[in-house]
C-alpha cells in the first residue's frame, strides 16, 4: 500500500507554480487574488490565512476584505463588482458559508466567470461538462493532480464517485470519464452502496459521513481517495473512510489529513495564475 501524499506533492506544484509566475511578471503581469469573506466563522478565517499564505509563497498577490456579518447583499454585490472590474486581480473567491441572509447562489452568479477561481459559476460548470475548460474546481482538480503524480492509470478502469456535490462529486466523475474512466455516480442513499463501491478500481469518497466505507467495500488493489474532513468523538479529524481497514486492501490511499486537503489548496493558486496567463494570451489575440 503507498501513501498519496498531498502535502509533498501540493510543495511539487508549488515551486512549478511559483516559476511560471515569476515568468509571467517578466512579461508585466502580477497573478492577483481577491478573497472576500463575511462575518467570524472560526473554519472561515482559518482557510483564508491559508490561502494568503500559499500566495504568498508563490509570489502570488492577495488581498482580502473581510467585511462584517451583517453586510447586506447589496453591498457584497458591489464589491464584487468592484473587483470583476479592477485589472490587477484575476481571480475572485468568496469565501462560503455565508452568512443565512445573503443569498449564496446569487453572489456566486455576479464573479465573471474568467475571475471565478473556485469555478463554480455555471458558465464554467458547463464548460467542464463538455470538456473544454480553462478553470476546474480545487478538489477534483487537486485529485486529478495527484493521482498523475503517482501515475496511476485512468482509462479504461471503473471508477465510482461517492458524493454528489456540485462542488465535489459531480465535477469529480466528469474529470474522470474525460479521462476514459468508466464513472459511477452515487451517494449516501444509493441501494447496497458496497455492492457498487467494491466494483471501483479507482473510489473517491465525498460525503461527509464519518466511517462510511468499510474495508468490506473495498476492492482489493483500489485506489482510495477520501475526501471529507470529518471530526471523530475524540475531535480528531477523520475522513468517510475507515483507514485502518482500506488500508489493508488498497493499493493507494489517501491519507485524513494531508491527502487531498493540500492539493485542494495548491489548486486555487494554479486556477489564479491560469486566469492570469488568460490577460498575456487575449493581449497577444488582440
Amino acid at each position: 500500500m503507498t501513501l498519496l501524499d498531498g502535502k509533498q506533492t501540493a510543495k511539487k506544484h508549488k515551486e512549478r507554480i511559483a516559476q511560471e509566475v515569476c515568468a509571467l511578471k517578466e512579461k508585466g503581469i502580477t497573478p492577483g487574488l481577491a478573497v472576500v469573506i463575511v462575518g467570524d466563522d472560526p473554519a472561515s478565517r482559518v482557510y483564508v490565512n491559508n490561502k494568503k499564505r500559499d500566495c504568498a509563497q508563490c509570489g502570488v498577490y492577495s488581498e482580502e476584505h473581510a467585511l462584517p456579518a451583517e453586510t447586506t447583499q447589496e453591498q457584497l454585490l458591489a464589491l464584487i463588482s468592484r473587483l470583476n472590474h479592477n485589472a490587477d486581480i484575476h481571480g475572485i473567491l468568496v469565501q462560503l458559508p455565508l452568512p443565512s441572509h445573503l443569498d449564496e447562489q446569487d453572489v456566486l452568479l455576479a464573479i465573471d466567470p474568467q475571475k471565478d477561481v473556485d469555478a463554480f459559476h455555471p458558465f464554467n460548470v458547463g464548460r467542464i461538462m463538455i470538456g473544454d475548460y480553462d478553470l476546474l474546481p480545487c478538489t477534483p482538480a487537486g485529485i486529478m493532480a495527484l493521482l498523475d503524480e503517482y501515475g496511476v492509470a485512468i482509462s479504461g478502469r471503473e471508477c465510482v464517485v461517492v458524493g454528489r456535490s456540485n462542488i465535489v462529486g459531480k465535477p469529480q466523475a466528469m474529470l474522470l470519464l474525460h479521462r476514459h474512466g468508466t464513472v459511477t455516480l452515487c451517494h449516501s442513499r444509493t441501494k447496497d452502496l458496497g455492492e457498487v463501491t467494491r466494483r471501483a478500481d479507482i473510489l473517491v469518497a465525498a460525503v461527509g459521513r464519518e466511517g462510511l466505507i468499510t474495508g468490506d467495500m473495498i476492492k482489493e488493489g483500489a485506489v482510495v481517495i477520501d475526501v471529507a474532513m470529518n471530526k471523530n468523538a475524540a475531535g480528531k479529524l477523520v475522513g468517510d473512510v475507515v483507514f485502518e481497514e482500506a488500508a489493508e486492501k488498497a493499493s493507494f490511499i489517501t491519507p485524513v489529513p494531508g491527502g487531498v486537503g493540500p492539493m485542494t489548496r495548491v489548486m486555487l493558486l494554479r486556477n489564479t495564475l491560469t486566469a492570469a496567463q488568460k490577460v498575456i494570451g487575449a493581449e497577444v489575440g488582440n
